[in-house]
């Protein structure tokens, strides 16, 4: 029996990585995830058909999971996050649909499976490197080169979203992943994703300066962060400013959450 199904899942935001020297050979990093996020409507039709926020849209890596998942569907995106802007938001989408159509379809796929699909359909689209992994788990996730790991994080942050950077521009950009590869290694060698969470942003902006990432709007946001006494970076990858220790600096605020993606 077909019928109606809706999932969420958090935003993430990425604030430091080192891309795989392989394409699609996965990535080291440091991400967490967040209470803003992407909820997925799905309903079975004889075509799929997507929308955002209500209008309809094309939308890669979500069409890719549901053609891995052999089923067709009518899907309603509801965004909590900017898309485009660094917070994970097509692999909230890609995750929280593929979840929604296994319920929805009464698959009875294994998490594992669903989440897999949603992995593998982002990096064929170009538009994330392991963003789902983070949405499935919750909180502070990281990998420095001895497997996935995962720590409770309850931070309070705040946001500004100055503009979009395509995920997939840098992606393809051999050169610019170079830069980000070296910067990533580099820092990653020296971080300590359990200590501090201001640390953590601290060496993060040391990153992404690293990069060359970052905009004029980013390193004067991060600044005014800075002025006020708090911590702030750039998400990765976004024209997006994410802080901790302020009040009131930028635009809107969230906080770490620890619940992973679910069926509603």
């Amino acid at each position: 029996m077909h019928r109606q199904a809706r999932a969420y899942a958090p935003g993430s935001v990425t604030t430091v990585f080192a891309p795989g020297d392989e394409p699609g050979g996965g990535s080291l990093g440091v991400s967490v995830a967040v209470e803003d996020g992407v909820v997925a409507t799905v309903e079975p039709a004889d075509e799929t058909v997507i929308r955002l926020d209500g209008e309809a849209t094309s939308f890669e890596p979500v069409e890719r999971a549901l053609d891995r998942l052999g089923v067709r569907a009518v899907v309603s995106l509801d965004a909590g996050v900017p898309v485009g802007c660094g917070f994970g938001a097509s692999g909230a989408a890609t995750l929280a649909t593929a979840l929604a159509a296994n319920e929805a379809f009464v698959l009875g796929e294994p998490r594992g499976t669903l989440v897999g699909v949603a992995h593998r359909a982002e990096v064929a689209a170009g538009t994330g490197l392991g963003d789902v992994f983070v949405q499935s788990r919750g909180g502070l996730v990281w990998n420095v080169g001895g497997g996935i790991r995962r720590a409770r994080c309850d931070a309070r942050v705040e946001y500004a979203a100055l503009g979009g950077i395509a995920t997939e521009a840098v992606l393809g950009d051999e050169r610019a992943l170079a830069r980000v590869r070296e910067a990533g290694r580099a820092t990653l060698d020296r971080i300590d994703p359990t200590g501090a969470f201001d640390a953590l942003l601290d060496r993060s902006w040391a990153f992404a300066r690293r990069t060359g990432l970052a905009t004029d709007p980013v390193v004067e946001a991060v600044a005014r962060v800075q002025r006020a006494g708090g911590v702030g970076t750039m998400a990765m990858v976004g024209e997006t400013v994410i802080a901790t220790g302020v009040e009131g600096v930028l635009d809107r605020e969230t906080r770490v959450t620890n619940e992973g993606a679910h069926v509603r």
